[in-house]
């Protein structure tokens, strides 16, 4: 896909700035250049193999694991708009004219430029193996890289159908890609060639200590195994290693390193060795118009893969060609991490083991309790130190290792919490340049900068600079470092307590004033209530909420509606749609699926999928024709796009299971019925199960209802199994169907007028506590349930089913194709005897830029 976002530029004598590269570097390094005044010297044109904005590859494994996909976006389209930049995504640059200083994208765009950057970043490394390609840029239906957006996203779609994954190589990356396929319900197989896993992070016995923790969760670990093929029979059915022996799997992916993406550098006729070769100002050494920056740039012999020196590498490249510091230069970076992997807190500096005789090596090794650390200390300064499970001393260890601090004379007191800093005092003896967020660069000097300008909140703090932002692993230590530079005078957030950001007031005082002043449209609440007048992040919560308060009351205004509310459908990547229609409790018929089936060949729908709610998702709806859709399926909305209620899983309880103690597919077709639609925090998906073997997987959903026998049902809430995993709280066990059938209601109305914003029940419940809403909805301590009840029931009656506006759209546009600006790829026809089939519907546009705005 090719999507260009632009903004006039005045006629000016700024020189032309082309940077090459789209990811976590390119960006950052364009950010160094506009906080260094690079925007009043420089017009910026980004090139960027992938059509999004700039997001956070480290959090990939979070999208794997089930997280959203939009929450890793660190610069969204719209940032680029602001800037002034000029941003080609989803268009590769193929070649570099450095004599007619040109670049030439593979979409035809030739942009000139005074100065370029090149920040290709690196591509997955793919071992040669026996049955892994199709053709020589073909995968084999089932194998994946692990890199990209678009790879998270294709694997989470095909884990959804499979049942058994692979991960070819053990370290950082593997390990994350085989957590997040264990959270989609599969079971995991790490292979590792080498005898121990993170082999770059971590010793042979840390890295023995780390197999167990992570066998004790499940995962499968295959160590000293080489992997020479993939079988297939049309789509992946397992691997064979060198020995002879094998596993069945039906999904394979690989994470057995990377390796820079230099073609751009060789074509272009620059010094390549291991990557494109700089001086100490991130140049290339063959012209000093030419920056390199990020995995593809080799500086001194070194090619770095981790956060933190890209950051510092930006940092030079900016100062030095804005003029800020023309002596600025970059020689080279202390490699330190911290990070999470699979759960477990791993941090890791210099080297693993003692190299000279001299060398002092103190060890701790706790295996029952995944613990390890280590200290290297050469001529009395630490030169290396591995912390897996406690990294409680990361801090202290970071300082000594960067600055070459005095180490204590009781070297155990470096892996113990016996000495050397910690807490506040940790974070005043610190010296500024210790990076304390490795996922977004951020140093001690940083956050004290902004609290000394004036933020005193830690999410304030947090929000300004995105330490704590990436894996989370630092917050801690920047809660510390904020109260430590705010001396005693850290501010509560209030904001953070707002419902939403452009209005003043939490939840229940914001649908008091609405009450009170008779509040029924988003824009009547702004002209009230917003200091700031209208804001468009408040407006989804503001309409969700207010349609709570009001039901068939509420004024509908258009504008505050995202794309996927205003069309019904949840918009994809290439600009096409997604429908769901409603499958109450997962039953469907003979009639449906005919006419789904008809609906997909009459439309030319690439593909039909199951979805893990028991419905039966139509992927590819062209926009223009989602009324016709509709009207053909004859079926209501599955709410597969809103927040709101959206399905009710269930088992076959009594009918025909020999296990059923109670009839569960009733209960869950009524109950998705009765509360279908309604409009929420954030997404509600149920489940009822007809005996505590839990098939429908009850315990694990925001509302989840267990046959226990005798008519008795459970009730259960909060409960999580994406990124966060967390069995729901036993709310009350009930006698009746139609008891079970009320308290849902109750809760869902409850949390519908409590929840925070974008807030899941798996948050909400552990915030109320379950014995505060056992107190008011079961035992109707305050009196509240009848009023829940009665509220319930008034939104009850205002529903009416969305996909009516099909027949009488609410605008003239509302189903055209509005931005027909730039073609998109037309996406594959899959099915379930290939995922390469042919593609034969016509490409759709840029709608998705609807999306953002």
């Amino acid at each position: 896909m090719s999507t260009t976002v632009s903004m006039a530029n005045q006629s000016d004598e700024r020189l032309e700035l082309v940077v090459v590269g789209n990811g976590m570097a390119g960006a950052r390094a364009v950010e160094e250049i506009l906080a260094r005044g690079g925007a009043s010297r420089f017009r910026i044109t980004m090139f960027g193999d992938e059509p999004y904005g700039n997001y956070n590859r480290i959090m990939l494994s979070h999208v794997l694991a089930g997280d959203d996909a939009d929450e890793i976006f660190l610069n969204p389209l719209e940032w680029y708009t602001e800037n002034d930049i000029t941003l080609h995504a989803g268009v590769r640059v193929v070649r570099v004219d450095r004599f007619a200083r040109k670049v030439f994208g593979d979409d035809g765009t030739t942009v000139a430029y005074d100065k370029l950057i090149i920040a290709t970043g690196s591509r997955t490394f793919f071992p040669p193996m026996d049955g892994m390609w199709v053709d020589d840029k073909t995968l084999t239906p089932g194998v994946f890289g692990f890199r990209t957006l678009d790879d998270t996203t294709a694997m989470v779609e095909y884990a959804g159908e499979h049942h058994a994954a692979v991960v070819i190589g053990g370290g950082l990356l593997g390990l994350e890609a085989a957590y997040g396929l264990q959270r989609q319900g599969l079971e995991v197989h790490v292979v590792q060639s080498g005898p121990v896993l993170m082999n770059q992070q971590l010793d042979e016995e840390a890295g023995t200590i780390l197999r167990k923790v992570v066998e004790r969760i499940g995962i499968g670990v295959h160590t000293g195994k080489r992997t020479t093929a993939v079988r297939s029979h049309g789509t992946v059915s397992g691997v064979v290693f060198a020995d002879g022996s094998a596993i069945d799997c039906d999904m394979v992916v690989v994470t057995a390193g990377i390796r820079p993406s230099v073609g751009l550098g060789v074509v272009s006729g620059l010094t390549v060795e291991r990557a494109i070769v700089t001086d100490d100002q991130m140049r290339s050494v063959d012209d000093p118009d030419i920056y390199v920056v990020g995995e593809c740039a080799q500086h001194r012999g070194e090619v770095y893969g981790l956060v933190a020196p890209l950051w510092e590498q930006a940092t030079v490249l900016a100062d030095h060609i804005t003029g800020a510091d023309p002596k600025a230069a970059y020689h080279g970076s202390r490699m330190a991490t911290k990070l999470k992997v699979a759960g477990v807190d791993v941090a890791s500096m210099g080297i693993k083991h003692p190299q000279r005789e001299d060398d002092e090596f103190v060890r701790f090794a706790e295996p029952k309790r995944g613990v390890y650390k280590s200290v290297v200390i050469r001529e009395g300064k630490l030169v290396g130190a591995t912390l897996l499970g406690d990294v409680g001393k990361v801090a202290f260890l970071t300082q000594s290792f960067d600055r070459g601090l005095p180490l204590p004379e009781e070297r155990v007191e470096l892996l113990f919490e016996l000495a050397g800093p910690s807490g506040e005092q940790g974070a005043a003896e610190m010296d500024d340049s210790v990076q304390v967020c490795n996922c977004n660069g951020v140093s001690k000097g940083d956050l004290v900068a902004c609290v000394r300008g004036g933020t005193k909140s830690v999410g304030g703090v947090m929000g300004a600079t995105r330490a704590g932002k990436g894996c989370g692993a630092c917050k801690a230590l920047v809660r510390d470092i904020v109260e430590w530079a705010a001396g005693g005078d850290v501010e509560v957030d209030q904001s953070a307590s707002w419902y939403v950001p452009s209005i003043p007031l939490e939840k229940p005082a914001l649908m008091a004033a609405i009450r009170e002043r008779g509040l029924r449209s988003v824009s009547s609440v702004f002209a009230e209530l917003a200091p700031d007048g209208e804001d468009a992040g408040s407006k989804m919560a503001l309409a969700s909420l207010l349609k709570v308060i009001w039901a068939g009351e509420y004024i509908d205004e258009r504008d505050a509606r995202f794309i996927n509310d205003r069309v019904h459908a949840n918009i994809q990547r290439d600009g096409t749609f997604s429908v769901v229609p409603q499958v109450a409790g997962g039953v469907t018929s003979a009639a449906q699926l005919r006419r789904i089936a008809d609906v997909a060949d009459k439309y030319d729908i690439p593909m039909l999928k199951i979805t893990g709610g028991q419905r039966i998702d139509l992927l590819g709806v062209r926009k223009q024709d989602l009324p016709a859709v509709w009207a053909d399926l004859d079926m209501p909305s599955g709410y597969a796009y809103g927040k709101s209620f959206r399905t009710v899983k269930t088992c076959v309880g009594t009918d025909f299971c020999r296990f059923g103690l109670g009839d569960s597919t009733q209960l869950g077709v009524d109950i998705e019925q009765r509360y279908k639609g309604l409009d929420s925090p954030a997404k509600m998906k149920l489940a009822v199960a007809g005996c505590p073997r839990n098939c429908s997987e009850a315990l694990v959903k925001d509302v989840g209802v267990v046959a226990v026998g005798e008519d008795r049902w459970e009730v259960y809430v909060g409960g999580a199994a994406g990124a966060s995993v967390r069995k729901g709280d036993l709310l009350a066990t009930v006698r009746g169907r139609d008891e079970a059938l009320r308290l849902t209601g109750t809760f869902i109305q409850y949390y519908r007028e409590n929840g925070r914003w974008l807030e899941r029940t798996y948050d909400f419940v552990p915030r109320v506590g379950l014995e505060q809403l056992k107190a008011l909805l079961v035992e109707d301590r305050d009196g509240i349930v009848a009023g829940l009840n009665e509220r319930m029931h008034a939104a009850i009656d205002a529903y009416r089913d969305p996909w009516l506006e099909g027949r009488e759209p609410l605008t003239s546009g509302q189903f055209a194709n509005s931005l027909p600006l730039v073609p998109l790829p037309q996406v594959p026809v899959r099915n379930g005897h290939s995922s390469r089939a042919p593609f034969t519907s016509a490409p759709g546009t840029a709608e998705q830029a609807g999306a953002q705005t």
